[in-house]
């Protein structure tokens, strides 16, 4: 599914794409700093998940459960321990992979070392990165869903796995750029990588990807 229109939260989301790519070419900021930013983003959207999911909780207690063609009522706070550990799984293999290729973790630290100590590696030039990504995703995902009322009305389920379309995008390519970054060519995928995941933020409607196969899930379940 493709959008129609592009909303001022969208600009917010390139404007911080942009940002890293600015900073490599033109301020002298690092490709491997501007790397480890998408990397951390990983965790910044897994937080705000859990925030969501949290606030959710607090409004309905309960929700519904799909799995195995069965539909049960489950407490919010089982669908947030479910999500940090698959989740955290999910960051985990990204960001281990990652620090290995681009050989930015302190010798015999141990290959999970960036996933458990992720922000000792925030300097000033990360920091603003780092910040522009949570602005716009505070702006494009986590005020609207309090203005709007979805943490009363979106399951919790979709909640929980409305951040895996993107993240899968972001974990395949800031891995793949690792391996650009041990070759001395961070310089020029940071801007092949930021252009075309500013492409899937303006291509790609996720919310309503992530709606129809929710639905999809509820019919199934209904069957059996």
């Amino acid at each position: 599914m493709f959008k129609r229109n592009i909303s001022g939260s969208d600009l917010l989301l390139i404007i911080a794409n942009l940002i890293p790519v600015f900073g490599v070419w033109f301020l002298g900021w690092s490709p491997t700093e501007a790397f480890i930013v998408y990397a951390m983003e990983t965790m910044i959207v897994g937080i705000l998940t859990i925030l969501k999911m949290l606030i959710a909780t607090i409004a309905k207690g309960k929700d519904e459960w799909h799995a195995n063609g069965k539909t049960t009522l489950k407490s919010g706070f089982f669908f947030i321990f479910f999500f940090i550990i698959h989740f955290g799984i999910f960051a985990m293999v990204q960001t281990t992979i990652f620090s290995q290729a681009a050989q930015i973790t302190p010798p015999n630290s141990g290959m999970m070392h960036f996933f458990f100590k992720w922000y000792t590696y925030i300097n000033e030039d990360i920091a603003w990165m780092l910040g522009a990504f949570i602005i716009s995703y505070i702006a494009k995902s986590f005020i609207p869903f309090l203005l709007n009322g979805d943490y009363k009305t979106m399951p919790i389920m979709a909640i929980m796995f409305q951040p895996y379309g993107r993240i899968f995008i972001q974990q395949f390519t800031v891995i793949l750029g690792s391996m650009f970054l041990s070759l001395g060519l961070g310089k020029i995928f940071i801007l092949v990588f930021a252009l075309a995941k500013i492409a899937f933020e303006l291509l790609i409607d996720y919310d309503k990807l992530m709606g129809k196969a929710m639905n999809d899930l509820k019919k199934s379940s209904a069957k059996k």
